[in-house]
């Protein structure tokens, strides 16, 4: 037996449908907001994460899968997405469209990792990014949009924390304090973090090793360090977010592993999974476009693991979507399976979910079919009703039919499942969106 390679799985129905629920709802909320989607490769030139992310994090040292292609081109399956956008901006002269850019994006990333819940080396993202705007109020906008993705998912729990990293001109003088503070204790931090210690010190705030962090709790924040600028900043921000109700903590050592984020990063943290697993992170990358060869354009932006994000949805989202209606389509007789196919085919057309029998069963067998995949209703198509033009309803709840004509059908059937959804929730409607055809 082939299987599936370690690290990776498969989304079964009806998980799916939680995924397409999902990615549906994000792209309702980011084309709202004015975000169109940016489809980008799923391989790109090493150099691009080396230079972008930085050869020092986690990401690039020990977690991205390279090869060499035919012609000994380094290629790297992408591990995040804001990097390739970056490129996209630059190859494409998206900075000659009309600023700021919005854009958003959808699929796989790849990183070679520990295997724990909720984290496998394929995962997918959503993620958004604003560029061209260089002002607090974009960064107001970005959490926005990602406290109102979450509010649609049904999601009132989340923690939304946030940082000040300061400008890359504040790191000299951080770093020196960070070592000075942790150098009577520096044999006790972990391999890794020893060796960060001369290669990227800052990301000994990001180890998630419980001895490291004990160590670092009692550090100066790097927050304390940033410049006047950048504290205004980050404090804009985070009035912005209290004048929308947006409610926002801060989290003092908060670094994100990527080299590129500077004063304004954020994660959002799940209490059902625990403060280490993030669902979502993001922040502010002024510099990175222009590190990559293109002008200086200013950045933010986010990206969410969809696994973990579908792993933790809220019961009434989960119950939504599993709960859709179906009426199933049964034609009887051997003349009935194009008629039945162009029944299914006109329910489906009117926002109806209506799978037809394709395999040839009796009456009798079809219900039971019907009742097995969880068919509120079905509709009966034999020879007298194909000859009437009409179809019989049947209700399965209540084992009540009705013949129907055949221009009424998706009208009436509509009715029916929607009467058969309230008396099954005791309530005439959900939370005033519709999520579910």
């Amino acid at each position: 037996m082939i299987r599936k390679v370690k690290g990776t799985r498969d989304v079964l129905p009806p998980e799916s449908r939680l995924w397409a629920e999902v990615e549906n709802t994000a792209h309702r909320v980011f084309d709202g907001f004015g975000y169109d989607e940016i489809r980008m490769p799923v391989m790109e030139p090493t150099e691009l994460y080396v230079r972008s992310v930085g050869e020092d994090t986690d990401i690039v040292a020990k977690e991205m899968y390279t090869f060499a292609d035919r012609k000994g081109r380094s290629l790297t399956l992408r591990p995040e997405g804001t990097a390739g956008v970056a490129r996209s901006y630059i190859e494409n002269g998206l900075g000659q469209r009309p600023q700021p850019l919005r854009l958003s994006y959808f699929g796989p990333m790849f990183r070679y990792e520990k295997m724990q819940r909720g984290r496998y080396r394929q995962f997918a993202q959503i993620g958004i990014e604003l560029l061209g705007a260089a002002t607090p109020a974009a960064d107001v906008e970005v959490l926005l949009v990602l406290h109102t993705f979450l509010a649609e998912l049904g999601f009132d729990d989340l923690v939304i924390v946030l940082n000040n990293l300061g400008d890359p001109e504040d790191r000299p003088v951080f770093i020196e304090q960070l070592k000075s503070e942790l150098e009577p204790r520096r044999v006790e931090l972990c391999s890794d973090c020893q060796r960060r210690w001369d290669a990227n010190p800052l990301r000994i705030l990001d180890c998630k090793v419980a001895r490291c962090r004990e160590l670092v709790a009692d550090t100066t924040p790097v927050a304390d360090v940033a410049n006047p600028e950048a504290r205004a900043h980050v404090e804009a921000v985070e009035a912005g977010l209290n004048d929308l109700g947006i409610p926002v903590r801060r989290a003092p050592r908060l670094v994100r592993g990527l080299d590129y984020y500077l004063r304004t990063v954020f994660e959002v943290v799940s209490p059902e999974l625990g403060e280490d697993t993030v669902i979502c992170g993001g922040g502010r990358y002024d510099r990175l476009i222009a590190d990559l060869g293109g002008s200086q354009v200013p950045g933010i932006g986010f990206a969410i693991g969809e696994d973990r994000l579908v792993e933790v949805l809220p019961e009434v989202f989960r119950q939504e979507v599993f709960d859709r209606p179906l009426i199933a389509v049964l034609p009887i007789g051997p003349d009935a399976a194009a008629p039945g196919l162009s029944l299914s085919r006109r329910l489906a057309l009117a926002g109806l979910a209506a799978p037809a029998e394709v395999t040839g069963r009796s009456l009798k067998a079809g219900l039971k079919w019907a009742g097995k995949i969880g068919a509120r209703a079905v509709a009966i198509l034999g020879e007298s009703e194909i000859a009437e033009g009409t179809v019989i309803v049947r209700d399965l709840e209540n084992s009540e039919q009705k013949t129907v004509r055949l221009d009424d059908v998706a009208e009436y059937t509509r009715r029916l499942l929607a009467r058969s959804v309230e008396a099954s929730t005791g309530s005439e409607s959900n939370d005033g969106h519709e999520r579910v055809g």
